[in-house]
């Protein structure tokens, strides 16, 4: 049976622009607020703010896809919460990241190139979300830092063979394109472990996408990668 896919925990995915999400997943809407949102799909916001990474659950975007259901193995909060909307996160909000990954990547996350080759693409914020980085099919697509992986799989259109890690409360990094995904969700990862391998799944060239995300709004990665 096919997983539910795509995210934003993927926040990573306002890019998107207005391609259709996956089951289990909900594109904000203008006038949409996370409580509004977990009324709807009868869940609760520790839930929709656990599942998405968002450590403000007042902080989203038009345009943003959120995951409203439980990626495989989760657990989620009290049905009391889904039905009252509270935005009390104090409970079943344990974070996805081991405490061990959480301390290699605090604020001002430091990363490494999650690959070899050209970057054909930066970052603009508006037409490009991340960095497009163009080699080889099958070259080594590595973990930008330590983290847990939150989401493997390919529900999302136009991103393909997709990988995102949470990093922290704040950070999350996002891998597509990839001919081959080497880890699972719920894997932890370390700082330079081969993730997978680059590919051209959705996308007209062989190349990695990459995206970092800090507290759910993308950002230029170039601003926390090493010169070359």
């Amino acid at each position: 049976m096919r997983r539910l896919v795509c995210t934003s925990l993927i926040a990573v995915l306002a890019a998107c622009g207005s391609a259709p999400v996956g089951p289990g997943f909900y594109r904000v809407e203008r006038g949409d607020t996370v409580s509004k949102i977990a009324r709807a799909k009868r869940t609760s916001v520790a839930n929709i703010a656990r599942w998405n990474g968002l450590s403000n659950p007042d902080a989203i975007e038009v345009g943003q896809v959120l995951r409203v259901a439980p990626p495989a193995g989760s657990v989620t909060s009290s049905a009391a919460a889904a039905s009252s909307g509270s935005t009390d996160t104090s409970s079943g909000t344990q974070s996805a990241v081991p405490p061990a990954a959480q301390a290699k990547a605090g604020p001002g996350v430091s990363l490494v190139w999650p690959a070899q080759g050209s970057v054909i693409r930066g970052f603009d914020g508006k037409n490009s979300k991340g960095v497009d980085i163009a080699n080889a099919a099958g070259t080594p697509v590595i973990a930008a830092a330590a983290g847990s992986v939150v989401y493997a799989g390919n529900g999302l259109r136009g991103y393909g063979n997709m990988l995102i890690v949470k990093h922290d409360d704040d950070y999350l990094t996002a891998y597509a394109h990839n001919r081959v995904l080497l880890v699972k969700e719920g894997q932890t990862v370390q700082q330079g472990q081969q993730i997978a391998e680059m590919g051209d799944t959705d996308s007209n060239r062989t190349m990695l996408h990459f995206e970092v995300r800090y507290m759910s709004r993308s950002v230029d990665p170039a601003r926390y990668l090493p010169s070359r």
